[in-house]
């Protein structure tokens, strides 16, 4: 009978196992969220994107027949310049993916037109904040330069209505309107008589043109103001200006927002004759149609 054999013992043999053993036990028992942290994932708090990527071409963004309507004095123009007219001069930019934009521009016998569309797409580069948001803030300045006037703001409301009180008594001066739109004083000290100064006509009537306090106000209901159902945000400015004798120009601006996407409209009109003053009423309604349009497309 042959002896049994002996089995070696090896103590870092047995250590090592021990080891794996526990190891195992411990990564089976433990915490598991590290492993649910995946590169790369977006994490809860990270704002989501805006709606729009790109931007549409702005030339063509505007139909012929809205073209014709806000530039009448194309019509009468040769057939080819017609086409460079309506085909609009697209603005210079750096990204079109970010900001684009389009002109137009056409002179009649009695005024000419100018058609401005900028369309600004935002992005913000801040995790926390969306793109809407962003798009808010941007928009919240423009309307903020604007100065729209408060409809609480009493200084407002008396400066959309007419001066009341007596009329000047005689013996100081008064301005009266004519139906021409021009302004001319009566009393001490004007000269309203021929031949009064450089700027006077044969008829005694100042060549000069004049305007009053309230023709540059818009009439009651056309101030500027925000607007409801155009975008989710958005407001029009209405600008009666002149530089010098030249004629007077008023310029209306549509400006909105649509998710992160922000529009400005900008109409104006110059009057030929400088005693003429282009109606805002007119002007609101093309530039707020055009502005409709442009919705109606990033919804498309």
């Amino acid at each position: 009978m042959q002896p049994k054999a002996r089995r070696a013992y090896v103590p870092g043999l047995a250590a090592l196992l021990v080891a794996v053993v526990a190891g195992c036990s411990a990564g089976s028992d433990g915490d598991s969220s590290a492993t649910d942290a995946k590169p790369g994932s977006p994490t809860p708090s990270a704002a989501p994107p805006g709606k729009y990527r790109t931007l549409n071409e702005p030339c063509g963004s505007v139909p012929r027949a809205t073209l014709k309507e806000l530039l009448p004095g194309a019509a009468s123009l040769p057939e080819d310049q017609q086409e460079k007219v309506y085909g609009g001069t697209a603005s210079v930019t750096y990204d079109t993916d970010r900001r684009v934009g389009c002109s137009w521009k056409a002179d009649s016998a009695a005024a000419s037109h100018q058609l401005v569309i900028d369309l600004e797409r935002v992005v913000s580069y801040d995790p926390a904040v969306s793109d809407d948001d962003r798009a808010q803030d941007v928009y919240a300045k423009k309307e903020s330069v604007a100065a729209l006037p408060s409809p609480d703001d009493p200084r407002d409301e008396k400066a959309s209505q007419p001066p009341s009180g007596p009329p000047p008594a005689s013996g100081t001066e008064a301005e009266t309107e004519t139906d021409s739109g021009k302004t001319t004083q009566t009393g001490p000290g004007s000269d309203s008589g021929p031949d009064s100064g450089p700027d006077s006509d044969a008829a005694g009537e100042s060549t000069t043109p004049s305007t009053s306090p309230s023709d540059t106000v818009p009439a009651e209901g056309l101030e500027p103001r925000r607007l409801d159902g155009l975008g989710d945000a958005a407001f029009l400015d209405d600008v009666l200006a002149r530089s010098g004798s030249a004629a007077q120009h008023r310029t209306v601006s549509v400006v909105f927002r649509t998710s992160n996407v922000i529009v400005t409209v900008r109409y104006t009109e110059q009057a030929a004759h400088p005693a003429e003053i282009p109606d805002s009423q007119e002007l609101q309604d093309r530039a707020r149609g055009l502005a409709r349009k442009l919705v109606e497309q990033l919804n498309e």
